[in-house]
């Protein structure tokens, strides 16, 4: 069976992806091994990835939605599955791409996606992880959820086509850029302040564009991302869990461990720590948590189902 597909999640329109970012920060020239696959895909549709290449599939993820094969080479089900899932792929005339990954040589992704088995198909949005179905599936099956997965990619801006390896090459034998709509100014704005690592400049920018346009989702989500990302940025992953385990009081370590395990995609987690706080708080504390609920609400995605089971937790907790 497969797994129900979000009809609108956290992909967000120009956001970076965040567990990429700490990624960086932590681990350092650490994330440097293996960069023989770093440079990208020769072809754009059906390539390789692995833990050290994966950057390259994530900003492809901002132009057609990725499907990521987690498949392994002792499993002959995820060998005949990628060869289907290529046919299907290819079908779709580059509004898709379809990245292997081999489950022995990608641990990071393996933990990542939180694959049960092997194989484990899901998906990247705008850098953001879709679930789609694990083990083999029936064609029709297949082509429902790639439709459900353009039509999720379609509510974020993620509508871009590429064109196939032996298309790419253009008169001089330079690789085509994939086609993708411009960001709105502001938009871009903010993004172009993220890539340089200005999260004031960012959180400014989505800041204009809500005030000039209250009805802009995508600034909101992006908002919260850009203060979550100057929140996280300088710390690394070893820092900020030493820090909570040694002040399981101190509320500001407490709400830094929650940043951290969203933006590593550990939706639950990062929600339960802070609900599980919540009683025991005073006045300004209670505030501080909710506030910061709110914010890490937008970043997941405000349709999400884990969103919605934290919101009546916390509902039950105000009320």
């Amino acid at each position: 069976m497969t797994n129900p597909i979000p009809p609108s999640g956290a992909a967000l329109r120009g956001a970076v992806d965040l567990s990429a970012l700490v990624q960086r920060q932590a681990q350092g020239a650490a994330g440097q091994q293996g960069a023989h696959a770093a440079s990208g895909p020769s072809d754009q549709i059906v390539f390789e990835t692995d833990d050290a290449a994966f950057g390259s599939t994530l900003e492809l993820s901002r132009t057609v939605p990725v499907i990521v094969a987690l498949w392994a080479t002792w499993s002959e089900p995820s060998k005949a599955l990628l060869a289907t899932l290529e046919r299907l792929v290819r079908a779709r005339a580059g509004r898709l791409a379809l990245a292997a990954a081999d489950a022995d040589r990608s641990p990071q992704l393996v933990q990542a996606f939180q694959a049960q088995s092997i194989p484990t198909i899901v998906a990247v949005v705008a850098g953001q992880p879709v679930p789609l179905f694990a083990g083999e599936q029936p064609d029709e099956v297949i082509d429902q959820v790639f439709d459900q997965l353009l039509e999720l990619a379609g509510q974020h801006g993620v509508t871009g086509t590429i064109e196939s390896g032996d298309a790419q090459a253009g008169a001089e034998g330079e690789p085509a850029e994939p086609v993708e709509a411009p960001l709105p100014p502001l938009h871009q704005e903010a993004y172009d302040a993220i890539e340089r690592g200005d999260f004031d400049a960012a959180s400014s920018a989505y800041r204009t564009a809500i005030a000039q346009d209250p009805r802009d989702t995508l600034a909101v989500a992006g908002l919260a991302q850009a203060n979550l990302l100057g929140r996280l940025h300088g710390k690394t992953l070893d820092s900020i869990r030493s820090a909570a385990a040694a002040a399981p009081q101190d509320l500001d370590a407490q709400l830094d461990v929650a940043d951290l395990d969203l933006s590593g995609g550990h939706v639950d987690d990062a929600f339960d720590r802070l609900l599980t706080l919540f009683p025991n708080l005073d006045a300004d504390g209670k505030k501080l948590v909710r506030e910061r609920l709110v914010e890490l609400f937008e970043v997941v995605g405000t349709d999400d189902p884990r969103v919605a089971v934290a919101r009546r937790r916390l509902t039950t907790l105000l009320y």
